[in-house]
């Protein structure tokens, strides 16, 4: 019997995450058959289930490497922005281009609010709780109106969210990018603080 190592066994779950994450993207969650995502792997069956339990624990956890690589690619726009608001509006407007990308679009935006019923609670918490703090400093700048920090970052949060979902499942998302952009830019001009 051969023994594997730890490094084989995070070889392995790599290697199923990210052919699952190109198959997941090329064919959807729903027409992909495991044993094909398994031979392309180059795996077994088993070891899709011994790392994933399932199918469905599969694109979960595609869906949580993408949210991770997502939120990574959102806080350095932040932490590299001249100023909070300009970080704060840079932000947003990468996140509902980031509905054209292929993998966002369709593993996220799409086949995980089909079948996991949307993001995983610890993420959606996780956006929520970093969009509190922004505009919490926003506020405190004097920059935002002030009003209860956690409404607005539900009422943000929602809109972006559902923004993305509609440039997602539009044939010409390019154009609903454009126009969902303009519309949460006139969103957040109303919530600037004027002298």
């Amino acid at each position: 019997m051969v023994r594997r190592t730890r490094a084989d066994t995070e070889e392995t779950r790599a290697t199923l995450l990210a052919t699952a994450r190109k198959v997941f993207t090329e064919c959807g969650y729903a027409a992909t058959s495991m044993d094909e995502l398994t031979a392309q792997a180059g795996l077994t069956r088993g070891a899709l289930y011994h790392h994933f339990g399932d199918k469905k624990g599969l694109l979960a956890a595609v869906v949580e490497q993408i949210d991770a690589e997502t939120d990574a690619r959102l806080r350095a726009i932040s932490e590299s922005a001249q100023d909070p608001w300009d970080g704060f509006n840079s932000r947003c407007r990468a996140y509902l281009e980031m509905a054209l990308e292929p993998d966002i679009q369709r593993i996220v935006l799409r086949d995980a609010r089909a079948v996991l019923g949307g993001p995983s609670p610890d993420s959606r918490r996780h956006c929520l709780n970093t969009m509190q703090r922004q505009i919490e400093t926003l506020m405190q700048q004097g920059v935002l109106v002030k009003t209860d920090p956690e409404a607005l970052t539900s009422l943000l949060y929602g809109s972006l969210a559902e923004a993305a979902v509609w440039i997602a499942q539009a044939e010409h998302g390019a154009a609903r990018m454009k126009q969902a952009h303009v519309a949460f830019q006139l969103l957040l001009q109303g919530l600037l603080k004027h002298a």
